[in-house]
């Protein structure tokens, strides 16, 4: 029986060694790409829950919380919110409105930085979920674990 469980746990292993960097790609691509096609800063960030998810189940929850440190996350989703903040006060600083599009007339239509703001504030808010709902992933398995812990005792 124990013999299952470990060839199981290397098949998990090996298959989110193999998905990781995919899922990793694809999430920052959503992000960056929001402001251009469906999708965007918070579908990309969303995706940071597939990636908690991928670790630890290949990895276990001690793996899990010692690669994506929480603490950290927990620091830079109150660093992106006032980077949010600082990106819409331009339109103020450029004697518009607030999360006014300033830097609208920079690049060509389709490229990349072709909608001036809206792509450093879409990009921020990509972030931002990424942390907040990475550190909401961390936590809620961390219970789970707390509870089947106290479950088996």
């Amino acid at each position: 029986m124990e013999n299952k469980r470990t060839f199981k746990n290397v098949i998990l292993r090996c298959g989110a060694d193999k998905i990781l960097p995919v899922a990793l790609v694809y999430m920052f691509y959503i992000i960056l790409h929001g402001h251009l096609s469906p999708g965007g800063g918070f579908q990309g960030g969303v995706l940071m829950v597939g990636i908690v998810t991928l670790i630890y189940f290949g990895h276990g929850f001690q793996t899990t919380v010692d690669a994506i440190r929480p603490h950290f996350l927990h620091g830079a989703e109150g660093f992106m919110s006032i980077l949010y903040v600082a990106a819409a006060m331009l339109g103020v600083a450029y004697l518009g409105n607030f999360c006014q599009n300033v830097f609208s007339s920079v690049g060509n239509i389709g490229d990349l930085f072709s909608s001036g703001t809206i792509f450093i504030m879409d990009s921020i808010v990509g972030l931002k979920v990424l942390t907040g709902v990475g550190v909401l992933a961390i936590t809620m398995l961390g219970l789970l674990m707390a509870q089947s812990s106290d479950e088996k005792e």
